[in-house]
């Protein structure tokens, strides 16, 4: 999949846990996880405006766009 979740990264970049962070954004964990291991379909802005907004950062730091023959390249 051409979109990559980098939501582990900015949770460890700001030393937050998955259990911590899903209180704060009213989320539950096992979605939070699903989100996090890069396995969701889709993404609700709210819910990407409020991580951005727990983790203080921009929604490009979470999600990032890779072109199929580079994701291949590297497999």
């Amino acid at each position: 999949m051409p979109i990559i979740v980098n939501l582990d990264v900015m949770m460890a970049k700001r030393k937050i846990s998955l259990n911590e962070l899903s209180g704060k954004i009213d989320i539950t964990p096992a979605n939070l996880s699903i989100l996090k291991t890069g396995k969701a379909k889709a993404m609700r802005f709210s819910t990407l405006e409020a991580i951005c907004r727990e983790l203080n950062c921009q929604p490009g730091d979470i999600l990032e766009y890779q072109d199929d023959e580079k994701t291949t390249e590297t497999e």
